[in-house]
């Protein structure tokens, strides 16, 4: 077992055996969760056209801090507006832009609105699952200078995205207010990204990143 799975299987049993009485969160009330979240996108992306046919990229994964806060319309409802942003790098993965290796970098801010709903309030394992919508911006773009020497200057943009959010996840009570939560969500993300360069011209790339969202960190009834 790795320190990774070690430490979050302690932390599950610390929550359970050491729990108060319930944090139970009831109509009216507004939860604030902050999680460490690790991106991982899924990707598919298209060619980049028309330049370099059959070549495609990959984006990497990013591990930053989440905020959240969920406002619970009933017992068993929730609604929660997810807000972080990350840094992801795309590479080449084959041929000439292969050989460059990272070819751009952007930030990623994705606030997300889900509706949850929550199986057991009452407990002190409290699971959920959600789903609702998304809508990705892109910004503080920037080109690698592998690629800049390659092709001079180069100009990055990626459009806007918008699209649908999965999630499930779980609360367990650590005592009156405070809660552990696991979160993991599946986000609906596809952009085009354009490269006005200067020796070869305007090139446009599709990217489904659709990524994987895994989280854990401390809730707050307020």
């Amino acid at each position: 077992m790795t320190h990774k799975y070690r430490f979050l299987t302690c932390s599950v049993l610390a929550a359970m055996l050491f729990s108060a009485s319930p944090a139970m969160a009831k109509e009216g009330d507004w939860i604030l969760r902050v999680r460490a979240i690790d991106v991982i996108p899924t990707e598919e992306s298209g060619d980049i056209l028309p330049g370099f046919p059959g070549e495609q990229v990959s984006v990497n994964d990013s591990i930053m801090p989440e905020v959240d806060i969920t406002y619970m319309a009933s017992d068993n409802i929730g609604i929660e507006l997810i807000a972080a942003t990350t840094k992801h790098n795309a590479s080449g993965k084959s041929g000439v832009t292969g050989s460059l290796d990272k070819l751009a970098s952007t930030w990623v801010l994705p606030p997300t609105l889900t509706v949850q709903y929550h199986f057991a309030p009452d407990a002190k394992v409290r699971p959920y699952v959600g789903a609702g919508i998304n809508y990705t911006l892109f910004y503080a773009e920037d080109a690698s200078s592998a690629l800049e020497a390659a092709v001079g200057a180069t100009r990055v943009n990626l459009s806007d995205s918008f699209g649908w959010a999965a999630q499930a996840g779980v609360d367990i009570e650590l005592n009156e207010r405070m809660f552990l939560n696991l979160d993991v969500k599946y986000i609906d993300i596809d952009t085009t990204a354009r490269l006005d360069t200067t020796a070869a011209g305007t090139q446009r790339v599709r990217i489904s990143l659709d990524p994987v969202v895994v989280g854990i960190g401390l809730g707050i009834k307020l």
